[in-house]
């Protein structure tokens, strides 16, 4: 899909004039949508249009790439577009619950909390250890695991469920990266001290 775009719709983009930031906007503009269609309670659809904005989502990069425009205030601009992204489809959510007040509501909202918090928190793992100089893409859930898994739970009517998992294994990720980075962190500390060479007799030392 990705040399698809790279190949056929990023040079026809490019020759429109069209820079990489200009699709990120829309893109994040047709996640509004998707989300306006969530809060009406439209999950069908919403699932099939946030399957549409995804795709459209891997434009930018393909045409910055295509075009050789790949800048790291580029990178810097998607990822935060992305989040914004993802919170505005979790509002689209709360409106959605806040609005039918079943019996499920109070869980459901507590639900859709809770995994933004996980999706916030892996992200900004990612991002401060990167800033440290760790590499951290380590985890269960990254974001297109997330959004694949919010789209199966609208299409296929397992919102509850989809929630669920996502509410659990966004944390766990969020947990994982922070292992992962405490873990490199020690070997990097290890590497950096100096190996002192004992004699061959030192095992037979017992300490009293």
């Amino acid at each position: 899909m990705r040399r698809l775009m790279e190949r056929l719709v990023a040079p026809i983009l490019g020759r429109l004039g069209i820079t990489p930031n200009m699709v990120t906007l829309v893109g994040l503009l047709l996640t509004v949508g998707v989300a306006a269609v969530l809060a009406t309670g439209n999950l069908f659809l919403g699932g099939w249009l946030l399957i549409a904005a995804g795709l459209f989502d891997l434009f930018d990069g393909a045409l910055a790439r295509a075009t050789n425009q790949s800048s790291r205030f580029g990178a810097f601009f998607d990822s935060i577009i992305d989040r914004y992204s993802e919170a505005v489809i979790f509002l689209g959510l709360l409106i959605h619950y806040q609005r039918a007040d079943g019996p499920q509501t109070l869980t459901a909202i507590s639900l859709v909390y809770c995994a933004i918090i996980g999706s916030v928190m892996v992200s900004y793992a990612r991002a401060r250890a990167e800033g440290l100089d760790f590499e951290c893409e380590t985890g269960w859930l990254g974001r297109p695991e997330r959004i694949t898994i919010l789209c199966i739970g609208l299409i296929l009517n397992w919102l509850i469920v989809a929630l669920w998992v996502l509410a659990i294994f966004t944390n766990i990720t969020a947990v994982q990266r922070i292992f992962h980075v405490w873990k490199a962190e020690r070997t990097a500390k290890a590497a950096e001290q100096p190996k002192v060479r004992k004699p061959l007799w030192d095992f037979l030392r017992i300490e009293k």
